[in-house]
């Protein structure tokens, strides 16, 4: 039971984490300054959300 609810919170944070990654290659390619606040911040705007899109069932990262 604690996989599928495990597998499931992944599943669903799945969009989240493609963000991440393209607003990380984004830095890359420099389309993005590069900014340890910029990042922090970016972080935690995209953790709010994800708390309140899907409430009990977002992951704490």
């Amino acid at each position: 039971m604690a996989d599928t609810i495990k597998i499931t919170m992944n599943l669903l944070g799945l969009p989240f984490d493609i963000v991440r990654a393209q607003y990380a290659r984004a830095v890359q390619l420099g389309l993005i300054e590069r900014s340890m606040l910029g990042s922090r911040d970016f972080s935690r705007t995209l953790e709010a959300l994800e708390q309140l899109s899907l409430g009990p069932w977002a992951r704490h990262v």
